[in-house]
């Protein structure tokens, strides 16, 4: 296997292509979102894997990551600094640094920022072609805004009127508050 070129963008580095590579959370390329955090996704935008997505996301107080949902495939979330909470079918959980949350296939949830400071969580998730996600309604994200109001199937539709990703840079190291 080759190793990956690396290009240089506004937002950091990323990798060109689907070879292997080695890059610093400080120096990769990230994105965000007005309201769902600033994320990072360790893969080159124009080889994406077709068998597991990884990545990190920050979330501030109050922020989410995305809508409530439940998908088809195995998901895994660690928290690395910060605090936040957990909705996961339809209970609310506190997650601290070092708290994983094991999210087998089917289980509905969603990652809220809390505490004073911003949370970094590492997030994996398994893909398949074609995996169903659903979004269902659920009163408890729907207080954070991460929740559709109408039950959905199609992604584009449950974020259909939300902030756009942007190109963003690097907020690692968190700054302790």
């Amino acid at each position: 296997m080759h190793e990956a070129r690396i290009d240089d963008t506004q937002a950091g580095r990323i990798p060109a292509d689907d070879g292997w590579w080695v890059l610093n959370l400080g120096e990769i390329a990230w994105e965000s979102a007005e309201g769902n955090g600033t994320f990072c996704i360790f893969e080159a935008p124009s080889a994406p894997s077709p068998v597991m997505g990884i990545g990190v996301h920050i979330v501030g107080p109050g922020e989410a990551n995305g809508l409530y949902h439940a998908e088809d495939t195995q998901e895994g979330f660690l928290v690395l600094s910060g605090e936040c909470l957990l909705i996961v079918e339809g209970q609310e959980r506190r997650l601290r640094p070092w708290d994983y949350f094991h999210c087998p296939p089917g289980t509905a949830h969603i990652t809220v920022g809390s505490g004073e400071a911003p949370c970094a969580i590492l997030m994996v998730g398994a893909r398949r072609e074609g995996r169903p996600i659903h979004y269902p309604v659920e009163p408890l994200a729907a207080r954070f805004g991460a929740s559709v109001t109408t039950p959905s199937d199609s992604p584009k539709e449950a974020y259909a009127g939300m902030a756009p990703f942007v190109p963003a840079r690097s907020p690692w190291p968190l700054e302790p508050m």
